[in-house]
């Protein structure tokens, strides 16, 4: 069984979304298939923004974030951070729903730690497939349509 944490750091994401938790937990349980542990952080712009220039020498926030955990005995795969402002805006100019949207990146953010990535096409298609194969048993429409 999957040990997942969620912190949700800013209220906007309950008031957006009160089952905001248990969203995110159904998308991080369905894409880690009982494959290891995550941390999900809920949080605002300004603190992806500020994870994002620290850890990644990018300035301004980004939807998601993932962090790879070192060698884990107890098989934490990594930490997962979101930004309410930078998902809440895609969401709405992508006409999804917010929920949707949140599962989408959980489970993106899930695959990274699971060692998939989108850098090459051969890679990107292959993530991409998983995601849309993982949230079709979630019920969301294929994101990338």
């Amino acid at each position: 069984m999957s040990d997942i944490d969620i912190e949700i750091e800013d209220d906007a994401w309950t008031t957006a979304l009160p089952k905001s938790e248990t969203v995110a937990l159904a998308a991080a349980q369905a894409a880690l298939d009982g494959d290891g542990g995550v941390t999900i952080l809920l949080t605002d712009d300004a603190t992806v923004a500020d994870l994002n220039q620290r850890f990644r020498n990018k300035a301004g926030p980004t939807n998601v974030l993932s962090f790879p955990a070192p060698e884990n005995p107890e098989g934490h795969l990594g930490d997962i951070a979101l930004a309410y402002g930078v998902c809440a805006r895609e969401a709405e100019e992508q006409g999804k729903p917010f929920a949707h949207h949140l599962q989408h990146l959980v489970a993106h953010g899930v695959l990274h730690l699971l060692g998939y990535d989108h850098l090459e096409e051969e890679e990107a298609e292959e993530m991409e497939d998983l995601e849309r194969r993982i949230l079709a048993g979630l019920g969301v429409p294929n994101p990338y349509a």
